[in-house]
């Protein structure tokens, strides 16, 4: 299975890469430049994951990346209240390439052990993951820093390995 692991910068993909390798909280002080690929096996399902730079200029690369993907991972800050707007925009100016047609969506609304984090709610309204219908969508609230959630995320995952093998 291939994923691409996106977001805008600091969001915490890397911690997320980081968390569901090797299940241990790695504190990662420094942005991507570019991308990580990075391979977790877990039970009998081999995962590659394309952990891309948020940066305004890595941006343009997303679409290449998630092209034959298994699902695209947006990962979504949920306590920077200024970036959802920016996020939004560039998670439907993504979704709307034609050649992601169809490529489920799991958003991750991470760093929710911060306070002012938005719920699960508040987060599916602000990023209008409800307008997104041409494809399956998947929304989890989880916290790199704190492990939270991150199993369900692997068994949707896993899940959804198997359904495209």
């Amino acid at each position: 299975m291939e994923l691409s692991l996106i977001g805008l910068q600091n969001a915490g993909k890397t911690s997320l890469v980081n968390v569901v390798a090797v299940s241990i909280v790695v504190h990662v002080s420094f942005n991507t430049v570019g991308f990580n690929m990075r391979k977790v096996t877990k039970g009998n399902v081999t995962i590659k994951l394309w952990d891309l730079g948020g940066q305004p200029r890595f941006r343009s690369m997303w679409e290449r990346y998630c092209r034959a993907v298994s699902a695209i991972v947006y990962v979504v800050d949920a306590a920077d209240h200024d970036n959802l707007s920016i996020s939004r925009s560039e998670l439907h100016d993504l979704l709307s390439k034609p050649s992601l047609s169809g490529i489920p969506l799991l958003v991750l609304g991470n760093k929710i052990d911060k306070s002012g984090a938005l719920s699960k709610q508040a987060l599916t309204d602000e990023m209008g993951l409800k307008s997104i219908t041409d494809r399956e969508v998947c929304c989890f609230m989880i916290s790199c820093k704190n492990s939270t959630n991150i199993d369900s995320v692997i068994d949707w995952l896993v899940k959804h390995s198997k359904s495209k093998n």
